[in-house]
């Protein structure tokens, strides 16, 4: 039979042959190669026959897929050891997820002391290297049957839809409902991890029992577990709920849970992020509104928010009406664009708002500034012809990369279509946007991953994920298209023959969260920012007290060059005042002493304590100057590397 690979390129196996045939002639026997097999636009496992004509994908670690597959099969690995331990322990569900895995529990409670216990179980279950065995049942009923001393189990399997394929994964002992697919043998797993302990609720439900939800990770090779542990570490250097306080960026009341308060050298970022993303606004001819945070039910229903996002919303009620606070700047947009007729010569009509949203997000879900209730969105409403569509896309996705870059960010686009359930607008509007959000992509040769049924209630949505500089994704800009909100609000511009017209409209979003943005910031940089949005800039120490006049004099100097600087003028050790402005992460580190005195000149050195001596002041400013015109990522005085490239060993 003849087959054909992803290439395009085709090989011949015998009639009867499998998967794992396939991936044994094209020599793929690594640990992190043939973790499972895509035949005919479906992922299954190694075992699956083939049949002439199939296409196939060998799915290898570094894909997706792969790691899925990989994770899966660990949690298994998982619930077995967790099984030999405590037998009186009830699985109930195991994902693979972002980094890893987890399994849920119940009637089990397990320490960090515990941990190493479990590895060696998961150790000893790997080497005895079993064979993953898929096993379909026939009905519900046998299902039900083979599970029936466990509700948890039983529970899933009552929710299946009638019809729905109801399937098992066999290693050894350990029997699992799963829907897999599985490693063809456990042997891949080569080294592994017991990361943590949490508690969670049964399906999510805080009205359910809470169980023991126990994570993990393995790896095909030991050196990936190795990097990818140094890299958590790192992490939690970075760590921007511990780094932002510290710094006196930021803080979190127990009187506004979930409600940042911004200090103010907090505020001098936010403030450059702010004018950043304005003077981007400004070259790409948008214009800038404000609209109220408090409106009315009425709105909301009609937007379609009350229906679809009631839960998540914070509710009032004033003189017998109901008010909302708003979760987003859309409704806002849509009355400012009602205020008068617009013409198709004014289309596209590029409208921004940083506007301050609200949301409730259950307290146990609260993060620093990653998951927070009251934050900004840097939104726009783009209001056009059908016509403009694509090339208000590439617009975005161009201004997109300009921002992105300009923090040494990199990024990869997901399109996401339609939901299953609790959206407006017609199939056909979906389709229509869907398609025009491809062919943006297409068309401007974008590369782009696809997560069916993860749109907005109201559109299909390009998303935008930065990677920081420990290789760590955060969703951040978004573009949405959206045919419906025009149509519910009755949106129309004059065409040039006079007739009334639909626009068509695209929210979208380029940091996000400007909160989340902030502490993605903060972790991206490890406080280290760059000088043109760093909250202190430069720092003159003095050695004595007879220096204070000059050193004064030269921030003075500096302050009215647009510099953030302050004196150290403390009874402290000159030592210990470079050691405490290299801690504060200050950039520029002047010390005045009576050399520097006599010559009118500044001894420099940087926070990454590279010492240079003797300067003149025109040209440190001069130099300094051209840094923050040119958002420079690096400094001319610095051996500082950008935060991209930080971490680039662990990362890769």
């Amino acid at each position: 039979m003849l087959l054909t690979l992803k290439d395009n390129s085709t090989i011949e196996l015998p009639e009867g042959s499998t998967a794992k045939d396939l991936a044994d002639k094209l020599h793929l026997n690594g640990p992190n190669q043939a973790l499972g097999a895509h035949i005919n636009g479906k992922t299954c496992d190694l075992a699956t026959p083939l049949h002439d004509g199939d296409k196939v994908i060998i799915w290898n670690f570094e894909d997706p897929q792969g790691k899925e597959i990989f994770w899966h099969t660990s949690a298994h690995v998982l619930a077995q050891a967790i099984l030999r331990l405590w037998p009186e322990a009830k699985p109930t569900i195991g994902p693979p997820i972002e980094n890893g895995f987890y399994y849920d529990f119940a009637d089990l409670t397990l320490s960090d002391a515990d941990f190493e216990r479990i590895e060696q179980e998961m150790q000893k279950i790997v080497s005895e290297n079993y064979v993953s065995k898929r096993e379909v049942f026939a009905n519900k009923a046998e299902a039900l049957k083979a599970f029936a001393n466990n509700k948890y189990k039983c529970e899933l399997i009552n929710s299946f839809a009638p019809g729905d394929e109801l399937s098992g994964y066999r290693q050894g002992e350990f029997f699992d409902l799963c829907r897999g697919p599985h490693l063809y043998n456990l042997g891949k797993i080569k080294a592994l991890k017991v990361m943590k302990t949490a508690g969670a609720y049964w399906r999510g439900d805080a009205k359910n029992e809470m169980l023991t939800r126990v994570y993990a990770i393995t790896y095909p090779d030991r050196k990936q577990l190795k990097e990818y542990l140094h890299v958590l570490e790192e992490a939690k250097k970075r760590d921007h709920k511990i780094l932002g306080p510290k710094l006196d960026l930021f803080s979190i009341k127990e009187e506004a849970p979930g409600m940042p308060f911004i200090h103010p050298k907090g505020l001098i970022i936010w403030n450059q992020l702010l004018a950043y993303i304005r003077e981007c606004l400004s070259k790409n001819d948008y214009v800038e509104i404000k609209t109220p945070t408090l409106m009315t039910r009425e709105l909301w229903e009609l937007s379609g928010h009350w229906s679809n996002y009631r839960e998540n919303m914070f509710t009032s009620h004033v003189e017998d009406r109901d008010f909302a606070i708003k979760p987003m700047n859309c409704p806002g947009a849509m009355l400012f664009y009602l205020t008068h007729l617009h013409s198709y010569r004014e289309l596209p009509l590029r409208v921004a708002e940083i506007g301050n949203v609200h949301r409730f997000e259950p307290s146990g879900s609260l993060s620093g500034l990653f998951r927070v209730r009251s934050f900004h969105q840097d939104d726009a409403h783009i209001f056009m012809k059908p016509t403009d569509i694509e090339g208000e896309i590439v617009g975005i996705l161009n201004l997109a990369h300009e921002i992105y870059s300009t923090f040494g960010l990199n990024y990869h686009l997901e399109l996401s279509t339609k939901p299953e359930k609790n959206t407006i607008g017609s199939d056909e509007d979906w389709e229509i946007a869907t398609s025009a959000l491809k062919r943006a992509l297409d068309g401007n040769g974008r590369q782009y991953r696809v997560n069916e049924g993860d749109g907005a209630f109201y559109g299909p949505k390009i998303d935008f994920h930065i990677r920081d500089a420990l290789n760590r994704t955060w969703q951040c800009g978004t573009v949405q298209l959206d045919m419906a909100l025009p149509e519910k609000f009755e949106l129309e511009y004059t065409d040039h023959e006079g007739a009334r017209r639909r626009p068509v409209m695209l929210h979208r979003a380029l940091f996000g969260s400007v909160e989340r943005f902030f502490g993605i910031l903060i972790e991206h940089f490890s406080g280290r920012f760059p000088l043109w949005i760093s909250p202190l800039q430069v720092r003159l120490l003095t050695v004595a007290d007879r220096h204070l006049p000059y050193a004064e004099e030269v921030a003075k100097t500096i302050k009215k060059a647009g510099f953030h600087c302050d004196v150290d003028h403390t009874g402290e050790s000159v030592s210990k005042k470079v050691r405490n402005a290299q801690l504060t992460q200050i950039n520029y580190i002047i010390t005045i002493g009576d050399q520097e005195l006599e010559h009118r000149t500044l001894n420099l050195r940087t926070r990454d304590n590279v010492v240079h001596g003797e300067v003149q002041l025109d040209s440190f400013l001069q130099k300094i100057s051209a840094e923050k015109n040119e958002r420079s990522l690096t400094s001319p005085y610095s051996a500082e590397k950008p935060a991209s490239d930080q971490c680039a060993k662990a990362c890769h």
